[in-house]
């Protein structure tokens, strides 16, 4: 197959023959050791993560689905339990996510043409890209969906660029598995499909079984999952619809583009416009350009607020960028120079970011630190759920003991749920998302001690007055800032009868 004229001067070509072999070189592999390292050396520093916390209660509660996600990242929370409940136990497999996804790219820069330096280039752009750093610290949804994005992206263009048909069953069966821990998933295929079919290149492709094959096995292993949709009332519809509510101001329109190249880092902003130029010129590779900017655009437009929800497709650009930056230093008469330009943007990049997505500051300091909010949100949960306890034992002590404790929002009640377990607590029940799902159970309604959540409680309980207020230790600023604490009694209704109108997804 003849490469055309746009392919020569996108440096790109599919002939096995004369491309590039697609090996990893060893730089690229000590990369991937470092930001491994890296990710696990501050993984037991200022604690939990809400979503941690939550997937922990939740993995108590093991199902095919959850209303606010696949049943994937929870059930690999429950395995952490064979090193202790605690952050770096939680933390190791998303790093070792992180650490896979760094080869990967390295992998994707060889496919796409690139040599030895485009792929090491690839792999230090994406270990120290801000979202790759901050998201494989946390035990949540958001590593294992990068890694399958990463795992179909490079099965999908094996397929297509080295005519290697089977792949297409691989990025099936990553598909699947990337279905059951994230939606997002589905917005790849979606674009990935549209984006083949709109170009030339490859649209016989789909003429072929294999991309179905590898479809079918993904809509099987996702099945359970489904089928637990269908069978809840499709919950993760309204959940998708809130959180584009919550989602979508005109600030969060504003700040769409510039976070998403705040992402990328001061390295990758470069090479990421110049992957998109790299991709759009050749005709080989537009399917991966048209794909991104299906993405990008879907993402910007329908949910601007979740910007990093296009990230997944981050390691494709930075890994076309990354040859053109390759073909850059070879023409120039002094690459030496260039070289040491690019290795200054990652290392400046890398300082002015690194204190905002990772915890390697001591909590004293965090609150000195512009944009910390994501890790700043793991201070504070053990000093809430003392706080809580304070606020029960004052209340038994005047003769008014609590009987059950109601919080505004899954992060509250599971904080409180797990560090108060030793506290002999009331039940920990609340109406936000799975907590709703799990129900009151038998808690009593007669007093009931809440966490941010009068505004919820005030309208069905004849007395709601407030206790104390509370703010996480150290002056950090936090989403969890200012939470109040009090008690309501009189209940208009028993919890069963409150439970529907107290539902809200988030």
């Amino acid at each position: 197959m003849a490469a055309d004229p746009g392919d020569a001067a996108g440096g790109a070509t599919t002939r096995p023959e004369i491309a590039h072999a697609d090996r990893v070189p060893a730089a690229a592999w000590v990369i991937a050791g470092c930001y491994v390292a890296l990710e696990l050396t501050v993984s037991g520093r200022y604690g939990f993560q809400q979503d941690e916390l939550y997937f922990l209660v939740a993995d108590r509660h093991l199902a095919f689905g959850y209303v606010d996600q696949p049943p994937l990242a929870v059930l690999l929370t429950r395995t952490t339990d064979l090193f202790g409940v605690n952050p770096t136990a939680i933390r190791i497999l998303p790093a070792l996510a992180g650490g896979a996804v760094v080869i990967l790219s390295a992998r994707l820069a060889a496919l796409l043409g690139g040599a030895r330096t485009a792929r090491i280039l690839t792999a230090l752009s994406v270990a120290i890209s801000p979202i790759f750093l901050g998201a494989m610290h946390v035990g949540n949804t958001t590593p294992y969906d990068l890694l399958a994005w990463s795992v179909v992206t490079v099965g999908v263009v094996t397929a297509l660029l080295r005519d290697r048909p089977r792949w297409w069953l691989g990025a099936g069966v990553a598909a699947g598995i990337g279905i059951n821990d994230e939606y997002l998933v589905l917005t790849l295929l979606a674009a990935l499909v549209l984006a083949i079919v709109s170009t030339s290149a490859h649209r016989r492709a789909l003429a072929t079984r294999w991309p179905w094959l590898g479809g079918g096995i993904a809509l099987v292993i996702w099945l359970p999952n489904l089928i637990w949709q269908f069978a809840n009332g499709w919950p993760q519809l309204t959940m998708a619809a809130s959180l584009r509510a919550d989602n979508s101001s005109a600030g969060d329109y504003a700040a769409g583009i510039p976070g998403q190249l705040l992402y990328a880092g001061l390295l990758g902003i470069p090479l990421l416009i110049a992957g998109f130029v790299n991709l759009w010129r050749s005709s080989q590779l537009r399917f991966l350009a048209v794909a991104a900017t299906i993405i990008v655009v879907y993402v910007l437009a329908w949910i601007p607020g979740k910007v990093y929800y296009a990230d997944g497709i981050l390691p494709v650009l930075l890994a076309a960028g990354s040859g053109s930056a390759e073909r850059w230093i070879d023409r120039g008469r002094r690459p030496v120079r260039r070289r040491v330009l690019l290795g200054g943007l990652a290392v400046v990049g890398t300082i002015l970011l690194l204190p905002a997505v990772l915890p390697v500051l001591p909590v004293t300091r965090l609150h000195t630190v512009n944009g910390a909010t994501s890790i700043a949100d793991g201070v504070g949960w053990p000093q809430l759920a003392e706080e809580v306890a304070a606020q029960d034992i004052s209340l038994s002590r005047a003769g008014h003991p609590p009987t059950s404790i109601f919080t505004g929002a899954y992060a509250e009640a599971s904080a409180v749920e797990l560090y108060g377990a030793k506290q002999r607590l009331p039940p920990v029940i609340s109406a936000h998302n799975m907590f709703w799902h799990w129900g009151p159970g038998n808690a009593p309604d007669s007093t009931v001690l809440y966490v941010d959540a009068y505004d919820q409680l005030k309208p069905y309980f004849a007395n709601c007055r407030r206790l104390a207020v509370y703010n996480p230790p150290y002056q950090v600023q936090n989403d969890w800032n200012d939470l109040d604490i009090g008690v309501c009694t009189g209940p208009t209704e028993p919890w069963r009868s409150l439970w529907p109108k107290l539902k809200h997804y988030e």
